[in-house]
């Protein structure tokens, strides 16, 4: 291996896998990493560079807050079709899960979006919480976590919808989803939720970049503009929530690719990349649909 060579891995490897290829470490062979290196050259060209990551359309818009009444409940009947249809995605990646430690990744997200709240060595004394907000936190582990129904994602969810007129029946089924949010929500569970843990993977991977790459931020933006000119008073906690999950989730995303590559030394990158662009298809046809619906209203 040439000096620049190692440079390269020295420069693009997160340093806990860094350390490991320098320690030889099982399947952590510095081949392998000049091999990282060329596929992840790869991921820049066809994952990270994609639109719906570099320029979403409507989020950009929605970061304005010129949204309107009609607007606004249409984007939350169609992000509750998703936030609710997303539990059936998970629990099939939960089950298609390769090893336990994959299964309890898998659903300490699950548990969390059911309401289990996550443990950060403190214990919930107040019975008479008033709101999600008081319960939550984006750090810890389900594991020792309490479950409260008023920490459920969807139900938390619903107090927003409430706010705008929309009643429980009238959000979150599949038949208030617009053919384009039922699209994406079928890929999230052929591809997120598939029985091969390598499309899996890969969905997985398309949707943390979706997650990280700010329109979390745009939503919270242009709903606190929303309520300052139109005097409205829900709360905009639920996305700064997930907002916080997200960053978090982002700082570990690389370093998860890093160790499935090293350690799936079969992996098809054709694949991988194919199903990660099939991921992130489905989750451009969602934001597309709201912005031709948010034009007509």
């Amino acid at each position: 291996m040439t000096e620049t060579t190692a440079h390269d891995v020295k420069k693009v490897l997160s340093p806990k896998n860094l350390a490991k290829v320098e320690r030889g470490e099982d399947l952590y062979t510095f081949e392998r990493a000049t091999q990282f290196i060329q596929f992840k050259n790869r991921i820049d060209q066809n994952i990270a560079n994609h639109p719906i990551l570099t320029n979403n359309t409507y989020t950009t818009w929605f970061r304005k807050g010129e949204i309107n009444e009609a607007q606004m409940k249409d984007f939350l009947i169609q992000f509750s079709v998703f936030s609710n249809l997303f539990l059936l995605a998970q629990l099939k990646k939960v089950i298609n899960a390769d090893s336990i430690e994959s299964m309890r990744a898998s659903k300490e997200i699950l548990a969390n979006e059911l309401g289990v709240i996550f443990n950060r060595g403190q214990k919930v004394t107040n019975q008479d919480v008033q709101s999600a907000e008081e319960l939550v936190s984006a750090q810890g582990s389900i594991e020792g976590g309490t479950f409260r129904f008023k920490a459920a994602h969807f139900e938390w969810f619903y107090e927003i919808a409430q706010d705008f007129g929309l009643s429980w029946n009238d959000i979150g089924k599949r038949k208030h989803g617009s053919r384009s949010t039922l699209f994406f929500c079928d890929e999230l569970s052929r591809l997120y939720g598939s029985e091969n843990y390598e499309t899996s993977q890969a969905a997985s991977f398309a949707v943390e970049n979706w997650a990280a790459a700010g329109f979390w931020k745009d939503l919270i933006e242009g709903l606190k503009i929303f309520k300052e000119k139109n005097k409205k008073n829900f709360s905009v906690a639920y996305f700064i929530h997930h907002n916080q999950i997200e960053q978090q989730h982002a700082d570990h995303t690389q370093e998860e690719l890093e160790e499935y590559y090293f350690e799936h030394p079969t992996l098809d990158e054709d694949h991988y990349i194919k199903c990660s662009q099939e991921m992130l298809a489905g989750i451009e046809a969602f934001w597309k649909g709201l912005d031709e619906q948010r034009i007509s209203l």
